[in-house]
């Protein structure tokens, strides 16, 4: 088993992976450490999915936790999975679920060291609190996404030619990338919004989940498309198709104004943060705690 030991005089932390027999214990840590947030069903669910889906070699399955004499103090959780890009196929691990009891405060880093051992993954921090930013750059981590935009899209300048949105799953007559097939399904199958932008010629892939900001206005979120530009070129359709289910507001990663949305830039809210050998860029949240679990 993997695991390190930090000693003092009078006890001892132990750091180690989170097994499927940890799951319970973990939830009622979680559940503690966030409060009225989230319930502990919701970290249990999260959890369970976490042990449902394919982790790549060498990643776990779950996370790590300190252990002080057989009982959880502290817990880090990693949702690691391939990115794909124009160069090769990389690992990224999403940090998220971070905790530790107050008076084990001080072992922290060694849980984020334990964590963070493998200098080829780029580790992402999506949803930082704003009082571990400190803590967080101070680890190495560097800023990719400064804040947040509003949009209202179907209020965009309609693209040149004809353009459908179509479902994940739909006949497209148009060569894709296999990978991008995947991850539409796979995010469509986590409740997502999935879909393809179908020109006369190519077929653009995009990836919505929804929100609701304030507990009272609803939403939905990019979490991925190819290119950032992508969004702003087809934002008038997909803006009408997303109107159509409810929600005629999209919320995206950015840093400044976006030209050509009609929307407002919040600076400074919900930062993201990086820390590896691969910067991620903007418009690709796949298979983090954003998709997958809605945090």
């Amino acid at each position: 088993m993997s695991y390190s030991v930090y000693a003092s005089c009078s006890f001892a932390v132990r750091c180690r992976l989170i097994r499927s027999a940890d799951i319970g214990a973990v939830a009622d840590l979680l559940k503690k450490g966030f409060g009225s947030q989230r319930s502990r069903r919701f970290w249990l669910s999260m959890l369970d999915g976490m042990g449902n889906r394919a982790t790549p070699a060498g990643m776990p399955e779950y996370g790590y936790l300190l252990e002080h004499d057989g009982r959880p103090v502290g817990v880090l959780l990693l949702i690691s999975s391939i990115v794909h890009s124009a160069t090769a196929p990389a690992i990224r691990s999403n940090g998220s679920g971070w905790y530790v009891e107050p008076e084990f405060r001080p072992y922290g880093s060694l849980l984020a060291w334990r964590a963070m051992q493998h200098k080829t993954v780029t580790y992402i921090n999506i949803s930082p609190a704003p009082h571990t930013l400190p803590i967080l750059e101070a680890q190495g981590y560097r800023r990719y996404a400064r804040g947040l935009f509003m949009s209202v899209p179907c209020l965009s300048a309609a693209p040149p030619g004809a353009v459908m949105v179509t479902a994940a799953n739909a006949t497209l007559g148009v060569p894709v990338e296999r990978f991008e097939q995947d991850l539409l399904i796979d995010h469509a199958d986590f409740g997502c919004i999935s879909v393809w932008c179908l020109t006369e010629n190519d077929a653009y892939p995009f990836v919505f989940v929804r929100r609701v900001i304030r507990r009272i206005v609803p939403c939905f979120q990019l979490v991925y498309c190819r290119d950032m530009a992508d969004f702003v070129r087809f934002s008038r359709p997909l803006g009408r198709y997303l109107a159509l289910r409810g929600r005629p507001l999209v919320l995206m990663d950015a840093n400044g104004p976006v030209p050509g949305m009609v929307g407002r830039y919040f600076d400074g809210v919900r930062p993201k943060y990086f820390k590896g050998p691969n910067p991620p860029r903007l418009g690709d949240l796949a298979y983090t705690e954003a998709s997958l679990f809605g945090i």
